[in-house]
């Protein structure tokens, strides 16, 4: 099999995952509380990089201060702008213990160790310093997850280029977990009903204040077993449900209201790139055509590297 997207079932490392999942809730809530909003919690994620995730630089004390998780060797790396460094390992153990040791760690660095000390978009979140379950970590497991997740940036990436209008980054969202690419048509949306778990309304209500086209990938999880890709419309245009996507794989769960494709379904394709771009373009054409979207001014062919958009 390519070595670039491999095996990750989440029954395995399902609770790795749920530990990985609450330690980027710790450091994503600490880019939150330090970096001026953003339109649609843009300034809040973490992105991708040559080793694992990072909140890239947040303004911190008179300079800045960058966070990296390596799930390669297994460490939160943290550098500030005047140059001090500090890390910690990643090991079994507790999220009580993770969020003690990271304030001490941001204090290190010279950071302000203050920022909102429960999960998000979970149920029945406990609070970072209250949650003394041992926990495992499946560092196999994790630097295998990255991996994926460095193939599905990059298709991602890919598919972003197409389009010329509003698109988000292609960025990890701690809440949910999830890496995702978001299209906006440039309409105003019905204001969204809310009632995610512990998310405020109002967070959700600006995310979706715009008509979207999103997709992306989760690891496994919560509504799900297996990791998967996803594709949704807000709000969904009559007849999203029935449209023909890509691969023949991919189907839509009415519980969840989107678009499904199994992980596995990619990676044992003869192309997997072709088989994920094959669902992202085909679940956008079918948001974007059945929703009315401006096509004509919104899209371009794909991004190839060296030659300039023609006007």
């Amino acid at each position: 099999m390519n070595s670039a997207w491999p095996e990750i079932p989440y029954a395995p490392w399902r609770d790795t995952c749920s530990a990985l999942h609450l330690y980027t809730q710790v450091v994503g809530k600490y880019r939150l509380a330090r970096t001026p909003w953003i339109n649609h919690s843009w300034q809040a994620s973490l992105y991708v990089n040559a080793r694992g995730f990072t909140t890239g630089i947040v303004p911190d004390g008179e300079g800045g201060i960058e966070l990296a998780f390596d799930l390669i060797d297994h460490k939160l790396l943290g550098t500030n702008s005047d140059g001090r460094t500090a890390q910690l390992s990643l090991a079994p153990g507790t999220v009580a213990g993770f969020h003690a040791r990271f304030r001490d760690m941001l204090t290190r660095l010279g950071g302000t160790p203050e920022f909102h000390g429960s999960p998000n978009e979970l149920p029945d979140p406990v609070p970072f310093a209250d949650d003394h379950a041992d926990r495992p970590y499946d560092a196999d497991a994790v630097t295998r997850f990255f991996r994926a997740s460095v193939s599905v940036d990059r298709v991602l990436k890919r598919f972003r280029t197409g389009f010329l209008g509003k698109v988000s980054p292609v960025h990890l969202f701690w809440g949910s977990f999830d890496l995702a690419v978001t299209r906006f048509s440039g309409r105003r949306a019905p204001s969204h009903p809310g009632g995610i778990p512990a998310l405020p309304d109002a967070v959700t209500r600006e995310a979706y204040s715009h008509e979207v086209s999103s997709a992306g990938f989760w690891p496994g999880g919560g509504p799900i077993d297996f990791p998967a890709f996803y594709s949704y419309a807000y709000p969904g245009p009559t007849g999203f449900s029935d449209a023909v996507v890509t691969p023949e794989a991919a189907y839509f769960d009415t519980t969840l209201g989107e678009f499904l494709l199994p992980y596995d379904d990619v990676r044992r394709a003869p192309d997997p790139e072709v088989a994920l771009m094959g669902f992202l373009q085909s679940t956008y054409d079918a948001a974007a055509s059945l929703g009315a979207w401006d096509r004509n001014s919104l899209e371009c062919a794909v991004g190839v590297p060296g030659v300039p958009r023609s006007m």
